[in-house]
Formats: structure tokens, sequence, C-alpha cells
């Protein structure tokens, strides 16, 4: 072994050294591996770079953790979306209100949406109602039908979650979905000064579509569902998780949408970020 070391010019220390240096990377990186392992048993497809902003590691950045995360194969693969939950009314009576809105709180625009989930050998629709600002799922609901039932449940849980003080010249945005135009959820609107805004086109629904994508693939899909009361349960764990502890990207440091209320509820009003609602260029 002294000739070996001799022909490469390095000493038996430094070979041991290295020898440590590796065997202490290794188990860096399993540990590393463990804590996205346990992230992903409550979050099963939030993104790398997600897992890796929550994971501190001395000497590690983010991008270097991601980096291994991809390497050990936690890359989120989506499926395509081929169902059509839509059923536009040819007609729409109600404009856009929230095109190049800005808005510095809470409780001032809220869009909804329904989307689909096959389980066992059939589909169960989903609502979701999202604050805007705040990225908070306030209202949701289940059902085995496309009826304006599950649409109901879901803002009548929002009214009772906000409070319906806080809630009166609040901007609800959605689709042109027939769901929307019915008789008695245009009523409940009515009843509680909620201003309605309808959308043209897909595109100008985006916060909600991108709910729907979340909850859907990074949490439902991976979880054992088999009737309509599981599915229920399930959607509420995954509501909790989104709202409580999973972070957003476009929120203060990274702050799930929870926290990011309570900081912005800290902060007097000229302090608050402004958020401008996309503008169609025309």
């Amino acid at each position: 072994m002294k000739d070996l070391y001799a022909y490469l010019a390095v000493s038996k220390q430094a070979v041991h050294q290295m020898l440590r240096r590796y065997g202490q990377n290794d188990l860096r990186s399993q540990q590393l591996i463990e804590k996205a392992e346990a992230i992903r048993e409550d979050h099963p497809e939030m993104g790398c770079r997600k897992i890796a902003g929550m994971i501190s590691e001395p000497g590690m950045g983010r991008d270097k953790i991601e980096k291994l995360l991809l390497v050990f194969g936690f890359r989120v693969i989506y499926p395509p979306n081929y169902a059509k939950t839509t059923h536009s009314v040819r007609l729409n009576r109600y404009k856009n209100l929230i095109e190049g809105l800005v808005v510095r709180d809470i409780n001032k625009v809220v869009q909804t949406d329904i989307t689909y989930l096959w389980v066992k050998d059939r589909f169960y629709y989903l609502v979701f109602i999202i604050d805007v600002y705040s990225r908070l799922i306030v209202g949701h609901h289940a059902s085995c039908s496309l009826e304006a039932q599950a649409n109901l449940e879901a803002l009548r849980m929002m009214i009772e979650i906000r409070g319906a003080q806080h809630v009166k010249g609040l901007i609800h945005h959605s689709d042109r979905g027939s769901q929307y135009h019915c008789r008695e959820y245009l009523k409940l609107l009515s009843d509680h000064k909620i201003k309605i805004s309808m959308c043209n086109q897909a595109w100008e629904n985006a916060y909600t579509e991108r709910i729907n994508r979340t909850i859907k693939h990074e949490y439902l899909r991976h979880r054992d569902i088999g009737c309509l009361q599981s599915l229920k349960a399930e959607m509420n764990r995954a509501v909790r998780l989104y709202n409580q502890h999973r972070p957003h990207w476009s929120l203060c440091q990274r702050m799930s949408p929870a926290e990011y209320e309570k900081y912005v509820q800290s902060l007097p009003r000229s302090r608050r970020s402004r958020l401008v609602i996309y503008k169609h260029d025309r």
C-alpha cells in the first residue's frame, strides 16, 4: 500500500480522511432522504423544491438538497386531465369584476370551481372556494353528482368560516357553469351582499384551477378511498394539510396560507403586499 500511496502522490492520512468524508456524506444524504420521505407521507406529491425549502441542513442550500431529491427519484409527474366538469351557460349575465383588480387583504376576492376524482369505478365531484389573496381554502365539499348542492354546501362553509359580517362586499368569481347560475346559489350570494363575477375563459379562474390540481394529485389520488364518506374525510385532511402546513411560493417567506393570514392581519394595511390580479393584454 505504501508503494500505491507513493504512486498516487497521496498520504495514508489523506486517503482515510477522504473515506471518512464519503461515509459522513452518505449518512447525511440518508438522513435528508428520511426527512423528505416523512414530508411526503403527508404531502405525497409535494415538489422537490418545496420539500428542500422545508428541510434545513447546515452547509447545504436548497438547490443542493433539491438536486439530491431529484437523483433519488422524488420528481413529480402529473397525469393528463381529460374529464369535463363545466357545463357553461351560453349567455353570461355577469361581468368579470376581478381583471386587473388590486387586492391588499383577505375577504376581498374568492374563486371557486368544480373538479372530478375517479374512485374505484365512478366519478366523484369536488368543489373548492379559495381566498385569492391568501390562497386559503375557505370552503369545500364532495358529491356524487354535478348538481349545485355541493356548491351550496361549500359556499355555506365559506360564510360560516369567514363570518357573514366579513363577506359583505366580497367578490365571488367563478366560471359560467350552470351550478353558479342556480337560483338558490345566486340567492345565497345576494342575501349576504356578495358580488358576482364570472369569467369567459378557463385561465381567468386560474387560482382555483391550481387548487384543484394540487388537492387531487398531491393528496387525494395517493389515499385509500373507497366511498363518498372516506373521500370527504380525506378531503378534509388534505385541506387541513394544505392550509396549515404546505409552503406557498407566492406568499411571504414561503408561508402556508394560514400562517400568511395571521402574518398579514398583524400588519397595518399600508404595509400589506399588493396582489394584482391578471389583466388581459388586448
